[in-house]
């Protein structure tokens, strides 16, 4: 580790001044103490590592397994280190749990849904989506951004991709919301959300069997690699992942996007001038930018040590927690040019908001899909958007791993299109 002793004690880390604006304290930590041992809210000691250079070494380290049965705390504190009520629910064979082989068997049964070709296929759903959302609001003159339309997008998107029928679509949505609150709700009510949950699943795997449609849980049921097929709890804890994973990460990336270019107007204006010409290059490259200047996911899910390794020239333990801070990482000027401007055109980004490695998001295709969507039809369909209120009232969600805003109210003129 730097020598800090000149540096000053460390910034108070995971506060809620902390969650409005991060990225001081990471500074500090990727100059000072670069790979860094700390207690976490939960109680949890683990390693934070902050540099560009650590963090892609340690994405790909194959002796960091995402396996939590490798963490050397005791069983109580195992429990703290995934996703509530996972485990009592029988959902814990899913791919951020699992090492190769399983890894790479479960991973290539569900490629194929997540291909750039395929995900261009539900291009006109997700626009379809996007437009049932807005006509809900717009002639208001007003909206939440994130409670109108960053959270049900990829909600309603990914039950359609994984067959939920339209009916039931709606329970999701609240199980989900109850999800994402980190606490904010009721004792255990997020162990109870992902346990209705995960009896839905097991109910509509059984269904998909007797009528299997054109959608991803049938796929699964039907798919086999070398002629194994998904157990059950396998097929259950897949489509889990799939959806919690593929929806907490895109409202944020939705809601932190437009909260940024709200905050950037020149940045914003470049790209509603872009999009009037009738271009796509800025809003490709733009989602990229948004994606490392204020991501969805600041640190990476629960790596754990199989055995003692260097990172960072700090010596990690066998059975030690490693928490990867994406965010960190993103704004490395040892990596990044000018890294706390926001630059729609930088194209020099191999950010690591997906992650790397093995473990590279599945869904990146998707998320890309209803982010462009999404911010360019909002600067499209709403003129004169802007916030509504002063920005030092919002309020980010409390957790670990994600960073979003809890609400992001807006106002907007006369609507067209």
């Amino acid at each position: 580790m730097t020598d800090n002793s000149t540096a000053g004690p460390a910034p108070a880390l995971f506060t809620w001044e902390f969650a409005t604006d991060p990225y001081p304290a990471y500074a500090w930590l990727r100059e000072n103490a670069p790979v860094h041992r700390t207690a976490l809210p939960s109680g949890v000691e683990a390693w934070l590592v902050t540099r560009y250079a650590d963090a892609r070494t340690a994405l790909a380290e194959p002796r960091l397994s995402k396996n939590p049965a490798h963490h050397a705390e005791s069983p109580h504190a195992k429990g703290k280190t995934g996703i509530p009520g996972e485990r009592k629910a029988e959902l814990m064979t899913h791919l951020l749990n699992i090492d190769p082989p399983d890894h790479t068997r479960l991973r290539r049964l569900v490629s194929k849904a997540f291909t750039p070709r395929t995900v261009a296929l539900f291009a006109p759903r997700v626009q379809e989506l996007t437009d049932q959302l807005i006509d809900a609001f717009v002639a208001n003159g007003e909206a939440d951004l994130i409670h109108d339309f960053a959270f049900p997008l990829p909600i309603y998107a990914i039950c359609d991709l994984l067959g939920v029928p339209r009916e039931d679509q709606d329970d999701f949505r609240d199980w989900a919301g109850m999800m994402i609150r980190h606490g904010g709700g009721p004792r255990g009510g997020v162990a109870r959300s992902v346990k209705k949950m995960r009896n839905y699943l097991a109910e509509l795997i059984h269904r998909k069997r007797e009528n299997p449609g054109d959608d991803l849980i049938s796929g699964l049921i039907r798919a086999s690699d070398d002629g194994e097929h998904l157990t059950e709890n396998e097929a259950a804890a897949m489509a889990f992942i799939l959806l919690f994973a593929g929806f907490e990460t895109t409202v944020n990336l939705i809601g932190n996007g437009m909260y940024a270019l709200l905050r950037n107007p020149g940045q914003r204006a470049r790209l509603e001038a872009s999009l009037a010409a009738g271009e796509t290059g800025l809003l490709a490259t733009g989602v990229e930018e948004l994606l490392r200047f204020d991501g969805p996911v600041e640190l990476a899910t629960w790596r754990f040590a199989t055995e003692e390794l260097t990172l960072g020239g700090q010596s990690i333990a066998a059975g030690d927690p490693v928490l990867v801070v994406l965010a960190a990482a993103d704004r490395d000027p040892a990596r990044f040019t000018e890294p706390d401007t926001l630059d729609l055109s930088r194209t020099d980004n191999q950010h690591l908001g997906y992650g790397h490695g093995i473990h590279y998001c599945l869904g990146a295709p998707l998320a890309r899909l209803e982010a462009q969507t999404a911010l360019a039809t909002l600067l499209r369909r709403l003129p004169e958007l802007r916030l509504a209120g002063d920005p030092g009232d919002l309020r980010w969600r409390g957790g670990l791993i994600m960073r979003g805003l809890r609400t992001l109210p807006v106002e907007f003129g006369t609507p067209s299109g």
